[in-house]
């Protein structure tokens, strides 16, 4: 793997100025420009033996990734729209290695702001942990969706087996609206996990 080398070159005028500017001489000393150059290495990310086995074999994504259900069956648009409470535009997934693992259902540009999202994996359950845990969110735990259930504002998290899912719901409103509507959603989901 090669380096890659960022040159980054900043002008720094400001201190020259506020030296020249504490001084108690009284004579005038022009302002002076220094350029500093600095140079930054950066690695790229540390990639599982198990993807770049499969990349470079041209093979597929690993067992645990291609076993995960498609994040557009689990939710419909009918009801993304039943869950926004406006009508949303086609579903537009993403994902790697030939795994959808992001369905998103955006609002009309012309408006409202509206959006749905549904994550599956371990994209999932890393988001609650970092809004849980690093983020420190308040949470609540729903009893009687899939295995666990975890909700915030904005955010249900679903896990039925190994499987997680986030639903992400964008409003401009009272996220204490979104309670009940997003937990609907959470259930419906959560039945189409195998």
């Amino acid at each position: 793997m090669t380096n890659r080398v960022i040159p980054t070159v900043a002008t720094i005028a400001v201190a020259v100025f506020a030296l020249a500017a504490c001084s108690k001489s009284t004579n005038a000393t022009p302002a002076a420009t220094v350029t500093v150059t600095t140079t930054v290495t950066a690695s790229p990310a540390p990639v599982a033996a198990s993807v770049v086995a499969a990349a470079s074999s041209g093979g597929s994504a690993p067992a645990s990734l291609a076993a995960a259900p498609d994040p557009c069956a689990l939710l419909t648009k009918s009801e993304a729209d039943t869950l926004a409470g406006t009508k949303l535009q086609a579903a537009t997934d993403a994902g790697s290695g030939g795994v959808k693992t992001l369905c998103q259902y955006t609002g009309d540009p012309s408006g409202p702001t509206a959006q749905v999202e549904v994550i599956v994996g371990d994209g999932a359950k890393k988001a609650l942990d970092i809004d849980r845990d690093t983020l420190g969110h308040p949470f609540k735990t729903v009893s009687g969706i899939g295995d666990e259930c975890d909700q915030e504002d904005g955010n249900i998290f679903v896990r039925k087996g190994n499987v997680w899912v986030d639903i992400n719901l964008v409003l401009l409103n009272d996220p204490a609206q979104d309670l009940q509507p997003m937990q609907a959603a959470a259930r419906a989901v959560a039945a189409r996990l195998p």
